[in-house]
Order: structure tokens, then C-alpha cells, then sequence
């Protein structure tokens, strides 16, 4: 039963029922609604702030995944750039260089213009743009993997023939040398020794007794043997491999024949005369790819470093060739 409120008149000296007007209720009733809807916002305001909203909670636990991704994401970059970085030295630095192979294109020496591109890419990235964008980044580095690992293994190859390849370089002097008095004259312009003018010597005269052995200074194949009317009288050519192709001319007598395969120190032929010469001697050449290149930088194997020097400067001595 609702309970009925009485005031006292002083007008009237009597009590009387108290009605409230309908603009009193209707004010009362705005303000609890206003009151009510104040401490709400104030309340969820104060929530949102120092609680976070539903949205905001996913989007923190998102990100706390987006975080381990990236961390794991960063992880597998620097290990394959440190493993790509061991291939590149390797391949460019050491290998390639010890057997004069042309290095492979590295397409790491365009990463500072790549990765000045990508920073201007990442800027503009969201998180899902920026994880695809270094997942392409992981596939392109295990692309360059294969292409060093593919150059490693030809490397291995290059290893596994090296000995091939030392057997046909050109590393002893063609006559017997122990005091290294035969070497009359050197590679470089000499006078000719018929017409006395200047004239490219593109050899090493060895001077030595008619008879005296010569020998194959490198394992190979013989592609001349005999008088081919060049000047050079009775002489070899022997083709190495790996570039390597050797002259011996002027013999008196050749000892192999053509298409005959021999080794290192093998007796080719006799010290002669015979051709453009005016004496016994040995005139030796030799070509690396079809250049003609001195000698004397190729007698490694039988000689000291004292003897090398004592030798040079015995074949750039400028005097008169002997053919």
C-alpha cells in the first residue's frame, strides 16, 4: 500500500496531504536517469582505461603472438645469413680464388639497396603484411642457399682434381739445371741473332751439349713432334689441360710421337740445332690459353727461393737470343 505523505499549512494551521507536482516527478526521474547514465560512463571510462576493453585484450594477445613469430622468424634469418655468409667466404674468398674460378654472382652485394626498399616497404606493412613480407624474405635467402651450396659442391670437385691439376701444371726446367748456368736467354725483346735487330723472345733459351736430354715439364698430351718448317726445327708441343700447352724446340732428335701421352720428367727428346738456331740449345715456351707467358715463373718444383731469384735475374738478363 503506498504510503500517504502530510505536511502542516501555516497558513491553514492544518495538516494537509502533500501532492507532488508532475514537472517534480518528471525532474527527479531525468535526474536519476542523467546521475545514472554519468556513473556508467565514468565507470566503463575508468574500466577501459586501466582494465582494457574485450577488443583490446584480443588484439594484446594477438600482438604477444605476432611478437613470438617475429622473434622466431628473426632467429631463422640470422642463422641462414650467418650460414650464407660462411658459404660466400668460402666460395669467393678462398676457393675460387685458389683455383682461378670466376665467383658467382652475389646478389648479397645488392643489400643495401634491397634493404633500404624494404624499410620503405615495412613502414606502410600491417602485421600480417609484415610477417608475409619476411616469409618471402626466409624463401628467398634458402633460394641463395642453394645456389652457394650448389657452387660449394663444385668446388669439392675442384678440390678432388687438384692434384690432376698440379700434375699438368708446367714446374720443372726442361734440361738438367743444378747450377743454373744454361740459361742464355730470357723471354722478353732480345736481339735476334741473324737480322741483329730488337725482336719478341717469347721463350727460355737452356744452352746445352747436342744430345742432352729434355724433359716434359708437366703430365699431358703430345700434339707435335717433328719439322714443321716454323723455325723452330725439331721440336714438341704438349698440351697440359686446365690451359697449359708447352714448346720444345730445335731438337736433334724427338724421341715421342704425336697423340703419345706422357708425365712429368719424361725424356721428349735431345738438345740440337736445328731450325732457326745458331747453337745447341733448348728453346722452351710456355701458353696459358693460348697466351704466351714467361717461363721462369714456372719452375717451382725444383728449386729454392734463393736459386728462383739467382735465376731471374739470369733470364732478364738483355743480351742476344739464340734463335
Amino acid at each position: 500500500m503506498k504510503k500517504i505523505k502530510y505536511f502542516y499549512n501555516t497558513h491553514t494551521l492544518r495538516y494537509e496531504k502533500l501532492i507532488t507536482p508532475l514537472r517534480v516527478k518528471l525532474l527527479r526521474v531525468f535526474s536519476f536517469v542523467a546521475a545514472s547514465l554519468v556513473t556508467a560512463a565514468l565507470i566503463s571510462w575508468a574500466a577501459f582505461r586501466f582494465l582494457g576493453s574485450p577488443g583490446e585484450k584480443l588484439l594484446q594477445a594477438e600482438n604477444a603472438r605476432l611478437r613470438e613469430r617475429f622473434q622466431d622468424m628473426d632467429k631463422q634469418v640470422e642463422a641462414l645469413r650467418q650460414q650464407m655468409s660462411e658459404l660466400e667466404k668460402r666460395d669467393n674468398g678462398v676457393y675460387r680464388s685458389i683455383f682461378e674460378a670466376s665467383p658467382i654472382p652475389d646478389s648479397a652485394r645488392f643489400a643495401a639497396l634491397e634493404q633500404q626498399q624494404e624499410i620503405a616497404r615495412v613502414g606502410k606493412m600491417d602485421n600480417a603484411q609484415l610477417i608475409r613480407a619476411i616469409e618471402n624474405d626466409l624463401r628467398h635467402l634458402n633460394a641463395r642457399i642453394g645456389v652457394q651450396r650448389k657452387s660449394y659442391d663444385e668446388i669439392l670437385t675442384l678440390v678432388k682434381s687438384k692434384e690432376k691439376l698440379l700434375a699438368a701444371t708446367p714446374a720443372i726446367q726442361p734440361v738438367s739445371n743444378q747450377d743454373l748456368s744454361r740459361i742464355a736467354s730470357g723471354f722478353g725483346t732480345r736481339i735476334d741473332p741473324i737480322y741483329k735487330t730488337p725482336k719478341m723472345h717469347a721463350g727460355l733459351d737452356f744452352t746445352a751439349p747436342q744430345g742432352t736430354p729434355i724433359y716434359a715439364t708437366a703430365d699431358g698430351r703430345v700434339t707435335t713432334a717433328g719439322n714443321e718448317g716454323d723455325g723452330y726445327g725439331n721440336h714438341v708441343v704438349i698440351s697440359h689441360g686446365y690451359g697449359y700447352e708447352t714448346l720444345y724446340g730445335h731438337m736433334v732428335r724427338v724421341k715421342v710421337r704425336r697423340g703419345a701421352s706422357v708425365k712429368r720428367g719424361a725424356i721428349i727428346g735431345y738438345v740440337g740445332s736445328t731450325g732457326k738456331s745458331t747453337g745447341p740449345h733448348c728453346h722452351y715456351e710456355v701458353r696459358k690459353n693460348g697466351r704466351k707467358v714467361d717461363p721462369v715463373y714456372f719452375f717451382y718444383n725444383d728449386l729454392s727461393p734463393q736459386q728462383f731469384n739467382a735465376l731471374l735475374k739470369r733470364a732478364q738478363a738483355n743480351n742476344q737470343s739464340f734463335d
